[in-house]
């Protein structure tokens, strides 16, 4: 694996405040959750209030600033660099822009000459107890306005309230859509399954489902149908798991099941009956049937996976690969053509994409890592060539990489190793 340069001087400590931000956000735990009511109540509040067009709950992590919540948005995220707030993080203090087209960093923002012509815009940092900025919120409009400090006063008033919902929910075992557990309350579950199973030397096996075109879903028939479409797969799930088995919700439209003394055969057994219950459910709206199916990756624990974050990421990057492959069907983490036997850490790191001979490079958020291996976020994969070059500044490495699962925004990586 070749080093880069080590980094000194001011790069060196705005890299090492850049760490430490990320870590902070990785422990909350809060990138790709589900829609949450108090958020919204809140981004509904910041329209009110203002009277703007536009509300926002935001997170930021290495490579795009994501909604939490938003009302008045199409989109649910943006690259970091084409962000306002982008601003508000680099200087560690409100931003407030009354006429977008006369201020000279976001006068050719694509945001203000394109379609969404927004104009104004009000962000104030989102602010743990540490101290640690995570992300932003803010009211936004479409024409140019004025904010005086009381206005500012109540939007960071609105700021503490996000952060109060956020601490109230690290608390919550079950998701109030679904029934299932909540991230957090999954994996501290899985963890004490874990060490059980490899105490007594026992099977244990994990499946990851993500609903097909659930975006689609949204889209096209609203969220309260999306919602709908989640509590019957939730459903459909739970009543073909065993009653021991926990069910977790991951993220939107992403579920995980621990399945103790079950092993990889059986396992992926269990992943083509829940396939099939899913296929099976007769969803209608507005006299418009909805076709629902989902896909599936498995993994089972292993000497080299002897924790949830190693079963979570290898039975993603076969969900991916399930995904890539045609949707609708399962597929088991050793029938990848990688390492079957890699560990992976679970992380939240800044990553560089470098291609085309070195021309050409892509943010991106490194989601797990182990040494042979990562998966990894970003706005777009579509250009992201099949090899490539992953660079990571925080510990001062690059290596060559092989693409072994993606989808529009997610890539499975494979280290090439290097002579």
């Amino acid at each position: 694996m070749a080093t880069i340069q080590a980094f000194g001087g001011a790069s060196a400590d705005r890299l090492q405040q850049e760490m430490v931000r990320l870590a902070a956000l990785e422990e909350l735990d809060l990138l790709e959750t589900p829609r949450d009511e108090g958020f919204e109540r809140l981004v509904r509040l910041i329209k009110e209030i203002f009277a703007v067009e536009i509300g926002i709950v935001s997170l930021i992590d290495a490579h795009r600033q994501w909604y939490k919540a938003s009302s008045g948005m199409a989109v649910d995220e943006v690259p970091r660099q084409d962000t306002f707030c982008r601003f508000v993080l680099d200087h560690e203090t409100p931003i407030i822009v009354q006429d977008a087209t006369k201020d000279p960093r976001f006068a050719q923002n694509s945001a203000v000459t394109g379609e969404a012509h927004i104009r104004f815009y009000a962000g104030v940092p989102l602010i743990t107890r540490q101290g640690h900025i995570i992300g932003t919120v803010c009211a936004i409009d479409r024409s140019p306005r004025s904010f005086d400090e009381r206005d500012l006063s109540i939007l960071e008033q609105l700021a503490g309230a996000a952060m109060d919902r956020i601490e109230l929910i690290q608390h919550a075992a079950t998701d109030s859509l679904t029934g299932a557990l909540t991230r957090r309350a999954f994996n501290e579950e899985a963890d004490r399954l874990i060490t059980l199973a490899t105490r007594h030397r026992h099977d244990l096996s994990c499946l990851v489902l993500d609903i097909d075109h659930f975006k689609r879903v949204n889209d096209t028939f609203g969220h309260a149908c999306g919602d709908q479409v989640l509590q019957r797969v939730a459903s459909a799930c739970q009543a073909e798991i065993r009653r021991g088995d926990p069910f977790g919700r991951l993220g939107g439209e992403e579920f995980a099941i621990l399945l103790p003394n079950v092993d990889s055969d059986a396992a992926l057994a269990a992943a083509q009956r829940l396939r099939a219950a899913i296929s099976s459910q007769s969803i209608v709206t507005n006299n418009t049937p909805i076709n629902v199916t989902a896909s599936i990756g498995v993994s089972s624990l292993s000497a080299a996976g002897e924790n949830i974050e190693t079963l979570l990421a290898q039975a993603d990057a076969a969900m991916y690969k399930a995904k890539q492959t045609g949707r609708n069907r399962c597929i088991a983490w050793p029938t990848l053509e990688v390492d079957g036997s890699t560990s992976r850490r679970r992380v939240l790191k800044a990553g560089s994409i470098i291609f085309d001979n070195r021309r050409s490079m892509i943010d991106c958020t490194i989601k797990t890592l182990g040494a042979e291996g990562a998966g990894l976020t970003v706005s777009n994969s579509v250009d992201i060539p099949a090899e490539f070059i992953l660079m990571i500044k925080e510990d001062a490495f690059e290596t060559n990489c092989r693409v072994i699962a993606r989808d529009r925004q997610h890539l499975e990586l494979s280290f090439s190793r290097i002579a």
